[in-house]
């Protein structure tokens, strides 16, 4: 899915693609993979399968379509995450006993949900076309963002496993260089623009309403890292004894690592005096060179008073990525962030979600969508940090520079890493 060419298809042939790329990423899968739920903040695969659809049923085919006619009742319950509005979603850390419906049978219900997709999207003429066209726009979005999930909830699922199964095979490793995250990039600071803008909106572009509105940031002077921080990098933290140093942590992370003996990144395993990490390629030797994934933000944050730098806030990289970042392209692989030789900015989009800074809140101005679908973001403003850029399982048609993820900040399961910044 192309960046470039995604928003030039026809309606149905972007929906297609889309929904086409879902069931591309559980290709490696065995069905029994696709119940697998190891804790209550991942879902099976083949409930995101499911639930992607429900979306699609319960926003578009349900309120535009009179012929409509629901498969089963009680999707509207299993498949239901988070819309109160609409009923009592099934518990979450339940989704891994739903044994049934089996896998064959969400595949009919997903094709169930394309058909009648594809025949609302074939009514040109439909008194609310527009709207039609803009619920379907958020439930691509909405898609491609669980396909993202989908993998790093299978990821850890499978890392439960003491057989560290594959979904598929490796690539050789790339040539890199563990000293790959030497330069900086000097930023003057101001008053400058960050936000979705009513512009690009218009132009037919996409953006979640936290994106929005664009409004004005006052930075000081910084210095943001042009690359990554990579596994030797965060090795040597490790080296002298960054998990036993109090000064390093924020008190809540210091008693999260300490009530759960944290002591290295989520899947990193050392055995038989190697370094190793588990990846949905299996337990594979690590790469020095490659960006350390799968921290929380509380360790993230140690490591950058350990390196004497700081994270930066979501204005510094979100500024940064608009002058350095590009466009998105699509990762090398799409399974493991890789090593990164180059110099200059870089690893904007294509290897690991960078922790900020800043705390998951509204921007000034900010109205939360009228009606259910005003529960897509608005509620979750509390408590979570803001991550930036993108990972290798982010599809990279979703990226941008104004994109705002957001997670708890003990959460690890994430691909997420480090970019530093400093004071200029």
């Amino acid at each position: 899915m192309d960046p470039d060419t995604l928003d030039s298809l026809e309606w149905p042939v972007r929906y297609g693609r889309v929904r086409e790329e879902s069931l591309r990423r559980c290709a490696g899968l065995e069905v029994e993979d696709h119940s697998l739920q190891a804790e209550v903040f991942t879902s099976p695969p083949k409930w995101h399968l499911a639930h992607t659809s429900w979306f699609f049923e319960t926003f578009l085919l349900k309120p535009f379509d009179p012929s409509w006619t629901p498969p089963c009742a009680a999707y509207e319950q299993l498949f239901n995450s988070y819309y109160n509005g609409i009923g009592t979603p099934f518990a979450r850390e339940r989704r891994g006993l739903l044994s049934r419906p089996g896998l064959q049978e969400v595949l009919r219900y997903r094709k169930a949900v394309d058909e009648g997709m594809a025949a609302l999207l074939d009514r040109t003429d439909h008194a609310s076309g527009g709207e039609i066209l803009r619920r379907c726009r958020l439930g691509l979005e909405h898609e491609m963002q669980h396909q993202e999930l989908l993998l790093t909830d299978l990821k850890y699922s499978l890392f439960h496993n003491p057989l560290f199964p594959a979904i598929a095979e490796a690539p050789a490793l790339a040539p890199g260089t563990s000293a790959a995250r030497e330069g900086w990039l000097d930023q003057d600071g101001g008053q400058v623009e960050i936000g979705a803008t009513g512009e690009a909106m218009q132009a037919g572009n996409f953006a979640f309403d936290n994106e929005c509105p664009r409004h004005a940031v006052l930075l000081r002077p910084f210095q943001l890292a042009e690359g990554l921080v990579t596994n030797a990098d965060y090795q040597a933290f490790v080296d002298e004894g960054g998990y036993e140093r109090p000064e390093f942590w924020l008190s809540d992370g210091w008693a999260e690592i300490s009530g759960n003996r944290r002591e290295r990144p989520l899947y990193w395993i050392d055995r038989e005096g190697k370094a190793l990490e588990y990846t949905l390629f299996g337990l594979r030797e690590r790469d020095p060179a490659a960006p350390v994934s799968h921290l929380s933000a509380y360790e993230a944050d140690a490591y950058a008073r350990f390196a004497g730098a700081r994270l930066p806030t979501e204005a510094e990289w979100e500024h940064a990525a608009a002058l350095y970042g590009g466009r998105p392209t699509l990762p090398a692989c799409d399974l493991h962030p890789g090593a990164d030789g180059g110099q200059g900015p870089r690893q904007f989009y294509d290897s690991c979600w960078q922790w900020t800074a800043s705390a998951y809140r509204p921007y000034p101005g900010y109205r939360v969508p009228e009606g259910v679908i005003g529960e897509y973001n608005g509620k979750f403003m509390c408590n979570q940090w803001v991550l930036r850029g993108g990972s290798c399982y982010s599809p990279p048609a979703q990226l941008r520079p104004s994109y705002r993820n957001f997670f708890y900040p003990a959460d690890r399961w994430q691909c997420a890493g480090i970019r530093l910044a400093r004071e200029a």
